[in-house]
């Protein structure tokens, strides 16, 4: 039966079937080989379309506070009178190294604390609107002693805890 089907079929016409079955099968083959690798590189790959952009410093959702004590005492030469001014000062940040970063030159930020306060007049500060110019002044001053060392301002707020003129 073999002898058969050899003689209904030529060789010739076997061979030239051979090379087009096979050529469609290496294309079939090669198309399935590319096409898993597209689709398992995506899969593998992170989606970043999807993902909240990482901030390059990890800060916390708490907010950490510092307050500086003691409080800071400057007097005001006006004339012939004396006056007094106490404020205790408490910082705040949401980034551990910050508040690590402001207890380390807490020195330096005293300073600077009590030069801004020496140079203010009490007509002012006595006022709302002088008071929030005043803190955002030693806002100021704070971040930038905090940048010096640490690269980046750090300290988001400053907070008057006790504002008291005499």
């Amino acid at each position: 039966m073999a002898e058969e089907v050899n003689e209904l079929v030529p060789p010739a016409v076997v061979k030239k079937r051979k090379w087009p079955l096979l050529l469609a099968g290496l294309v079939v083959l090669l198309a399935g080989i590319g096409g898993g690798y597209f689709y398992f590189a995506r899969q593998a790959a992170p989606s970043h379309a999807n993902e909240p952009k990482k901030q390059a410093v990890e800060v916390s959702k708490a907010e950490l506070y510092l307050a500086l004590e003691p409080a800071f005492v400057v007097n005001f030469n006006e004339g012939e009178s004396s006056r007094y001014l106490q404020v205790a000062i408490t910082l705040m940040a949401h980034d551990d190294k910050a508040i690590d970063t402001a207890k380390a030159a807490d020195p330096v930020i005293r300073d600077a604390m009590v030069s801004l306060l020496s140079n203010q007049k009490v007509a002012e500060v006595g006022t709302p609107a002088g008071r929030k110019k005043l803190q955002a002044e030693a806002l100021a001053a704070v971040q930038k002693v905090v940048q010096a060392r640490l690269g980046r301002p750090g300290i988001e707020a400053l907070y008057f805890t006790s504002f008291v003129i005499q």
